[in-house]
């Protein structure tokens, strides 16, 4: 699912399950990995800006830097609250609405194969599927799937859906149940749509979810096959899956922490244990720091779409919630405050928060992991501390 440092009306995970700052815990001081041990020196400002994460309430977070010196790994705070264990520099977590970026470059690789066209509509591959309350597949296309501008209701904004599913003893009772696609989808098309298709940019998860529909469609097998076998398995990404309905993570990994009941805002709990299929295509993938840059690296450096494609994806339209934020196919366009300019994704689910993030040029890379969905307002701190305070020469 989506989560955000910026203000946008489909990312209310953070403000509604994640009501106030927690007081400090217990930290872990970081380390460096033994592989790039001269990297460290260039990503002091980012081991602070993660260890005042932690000071700040998040339980743990664990980052991962690519860039000329080298691959720099930490770790700060801890992995499970309520035994202390430290956060570990190669746990694995859920990566929330990155999926997205996973969807779109094998629908773009589905274009280039000419399987499907990006102006197709919706109806085509999904016949009769989007309709009621002035919602309708025939007038969206796959482009405004990915770039988020169908107009189609989030519903993961729906109210009862948040109270049945995410937040409180609603989460609690249904964490384990097996959610049908069409649940998430019925909700949706319960609302009208937010505006005309093509309008303007707003993120919704259900975009998302009919995506990785087409997927299907198209390729005539599971949207997790076809992610397998053209992404994960020739980049060797031996840490992302798909957990289907299975409830846990993988190890290594820590515990993932909410605040799912907003009136008390001081309780944590422990919500690791998840059925997969509630995030089914708009955030079910499980991965890792290093998994993630290196996805993100073969993407941006052209080696797994063609450079028609590739254009496609990135090409933005504006994003009226995020000033200096930009939205393309399944990836996002921010210049700091530095004037760096990135290509990202971030995610989150009710106890994992996530970003991937590189330059322009491919040659730094950036992504990290907080288990736990609060202080969210800290993410930005260690995107500026990575790419605008590092030495010039790991820039």
């Amino acid at each position: 699912m989506r989560t955000t440092t910026r203000k946008r009306p489909g990312a209310g995970l953070v403000a509604l399950a994640a009501a106030a700052l927690t007081a400090t815990v217990l930290t872990h001081p970081a380390q460096a990995a033994g592989d790039a041990p001269a990297a460290a020196a260039g990503h002091q400002a980012t081991q602070r800006a993660m260890d005042a994460a932690v000071a700040a309430g998040v339980p743990g977070v664990t980052a991962e830097a690519r860039d000329a010196d080298g691959v720099w790994k930490s770790a700060s705070g801890v992995g499970d609250l309520a035994t202390g264990a430290p956060r570990g520099e190669n746990d694995r977590f859920r990566v929330g609405s990155i999926t997205n970026t996973f969807v779109a470059v094998v629908l773009l690789q589905m274009e280039s194969e000419k399987k499907l066209s990006l102006d197709d509509t919706v109806e085509r591959h999904l016949p009769g599927l989007v309709t009621g309350n002035g919602n309708d597949g025939s007038r969206i296309t796959v482009r405004q799937l990915l770039n988020h501008t169908s107009g189609l209701t989030d519903y993961f904004s729906d109210p009862r859906y948040l109270d049945t599913y995410v937040l409180g003893d609603g989460f609690l009772q249904h964490r384990y149940d097996t959610l049908p696609i069409g649940t998430r989808l019925r909700v949706a098309f319960s609302h009208a749509p937010q505006f005309e298709p093509g309008a303007r940019h707003s993120f919704s998860h259900t975009n998302d979810i009919l995506a990785a529909l087409i997927v299907e469609k198209a390729g005539g097998r599971s949207y997790e096959k076809e992610v397998r076998e053209r992404i994960v398995a020739p980049l060797k990404l031996e840490a992302t899956s798909h957990p289907g309905t299975a409830f846990g993570l993988p190890r290594p990994s820590g515990r993932e922490h909410a605040r799912l009941f907003p009136a008390q805002p001081d309780r944590i709990d422990d919500v690791t244990e998840v059925n997969g299929s509630q995030f089914w295509g708009d955030g079910d993938i499980i991965s890792s720091t290093g998994d993630l840059n290196r996805f993100y690296a073969a993407l941006l450096k052209g080696k797994l779409l063609p450079p028609r494609q590739l254009a496609k994806m990135k090409a933005t339209v504006a994003n009226p919630d995020a000033p200096g934020s930009s939205y393309g196919l399944g990836i996002e366009r921010l210049t700091l405050g530095c004037g760096t300019t990135l290509w990202y994704h971030d995610g989150g689910t009710m106890g994992s928060i996530s970003l991937v993030a590189m330059t322009e040029d491919g040659r730094h890379q950036l992504a990290f992991n907080y288990n736990g969905t609060w202080a969210a307002e800290s993410i930005l701190a260690i995107l500026d501390a990575e790419f605008c305070e590092a030495p010039a020469r790991a820039r």
